[in-house]
């Protein structure tokens, strides 16, 4: 996936993160994924890959903290995350505590 992710577009980008994190956590309930890329040009790291965002809601994060909330998706993405992204935050729910959001 490395080097299929390094040269990928904005938006292939994107749908290869989509279809990591999906087959690793799945079911998944919902997945919101952008790619803020354009905020950081100019920074010392965009040059070397992608800053993304992904909000996860999927019933695999029940009974795990945080970090290892976390763990789970770096996991998932493990080759882009050594040669494609460079920044990833990271916002990982169960089902309930989405639904306690709303």
């Amino acid at each position: 996936m490395s080097d299929v992710f390094l040269n990928a577009s904005p938006a292939e980008r994107v749908a290869l993160i989509e279809t990591r994190l999906t087959a690793a956590l799945a079911p998944i309930q919902s997945l919101t994924i952008s790619d803020d890329s354009a905020q950081h040009a100019g920074h010392a790291g965009a040059a070397a890959g992608g800053h993304f965002s992904v909000t996860i809601v999927a019933a695999a994060f029940a009974g795990k903290a945080r970090v290892a909330r976390h763990r789970m998706v770096y996991d998932a993405l493990a080759e882009a995350m050594q040669r494609g992204i460079h920044a990833l935050a990271i916002t990982a729910l169960t089902p309930e505590e989405a639904a306690a959001q709303r």
